[in-house]
């Protein structure tokens, strides 16, 4: 009597390879989350300076928070499971993965200080105070970020090149 063949597969066996590209993008994703949580939460939540869309009711406000909370999340999830997947094909590069981070951070820092704080109105650091104080200092660190990031994300291709 025979028995039926079994069709077995094997696990793929991680790669060697360093995958810096991918690492950044991952680390990108997440240093965009982490700048949407660390904003929604100290901001709008912790000390009520804003809501993500200020030119309506309060109510709108809350809705448009909630969404851009639910955004950044996103991002961090979407951008561990890039880790983990990098992991297990032992591609991740640690420098590459930190300059995205920074990168991502600084990136959505500069932007929402300049394009949705400034150009698109959306809302602003606080209200009824000098801006200026706040909207150098939330510029200055996200180009410090950047800065940062685009020398490890550098270091990383440098490193890998060879």
């Amino acid at each position: 009597m025979t028995t039926p063949s079994v069709s077995r597969t094997t696990p793929q066996q991680p790669r060697s390879r360093p995958l810096p590209a991918r690492s950044a993008w991952s680390g990108v994703l997440i240093g965009v989350g982490i700048a949407a949580f660390v904003d929604e939460t100290v901001f709008h939540q912790l000390l009520h300076w804003h809501h993500f869309y200020d030119r309506s009711t309060p109510g709108v406000g809350l809705v448009s928070d909630g969404l851009f909370h639910a955004f950044g999340w996103f991002a961090v999830v979407i951008g561990l499971f890039m880790v983990a997947d990098l992991r297990h094909r032992a591609g991740l590069v640690g420098r590459a993965l930190a300059g995205g981070t920074l990168t991502g951070t600084g990136a959505f820092q500069l932007y929402d200080g300049t394009v949705q704080h400034k150009l698109m109105k959306l809302h602003q650091i606080r209200y009824h105070v000098d801006l200026i104080p706040y909207d150098l200092t939330w510029n200055i660190l996200a180009v410090v970020f950047l800065a940062i990031g685009v020398t490890l994300l550098r270091a990383a291709w440098h490193t890998n090149s060879r």
